[in-house]
């Protein structure tokens, strides 16, 4: 039971999904206290035996590294549920619904919900950076930020009132 405890923890159940875990699977009734001691993260855990806390620390790094083990992880799983939805939803008859599962379909075939960019230069290699060197009169410098503060000065007292 603190083995359990102590792996859901470290697999972000919050204590109260604990408790209904707990009595779920051993029919023991537990208070989100004492299933918050078993989290060496927070403060009433800091007096865990060092077994548990190697355990914690274990299910924590495997945890956030395996998540080859959550199905949503998967776009193939989200375009079965999706598939699964759109033909409830065309039973039903439900026009709005197919929709809005056909536009969600799309966008996770279409990448949408991913990250991934890659960046590359003609033919897919290396983009090619060049570094300029502008020399500058400090004078003309400073004549231009000057007439670019007023430009500024001027187009906020337009916006002022208009407003």
């Amino acid at each position: 039971m603190k083995l359990a405890m102590v792996q859901a923890l470290a697999c972000f159940d919050t204590p109260a999904q604990v408790v209904d875990h707990i009595k779920q699977e051993f029919g023991v009734v537990i208070t989100r206290q004492r299933a918050s001691a078993y989290d060496p993260t927070k403060v009433s855990g800091k007096k865990l035996s060092a077994k548990l806390k190697a355990v914690f620390h274990a299910s924590r790094e495997a945890f956030l590294t395996q998540t080859s083990d959550i199905p949503i992880a998967h776009r193939s799983y989200r375009l079965r549920v999706l598939q699964r939805e759109l033909e409830r939803a065309e039973a039903r008859g439900n026009v709005a619904m197919v929709l809005q599962l056909l536009e969600q379909a799309a966008k996770e075939v279409g990448g949408m919900f991913t990250n991934r960019r890659e960046v590359s230069g003609p033919g897919g290699g290396p983009v090619q950076s060049v570094q300029l060197t502008v020399p500058i009169d400090p004078i003309e410098a400073a004549a231009a930020y000057q007439k670019l503060m007023q430009e500024l000065d001027v187009a906020s007292r337009t916006v002022r009132e208009l407003y």
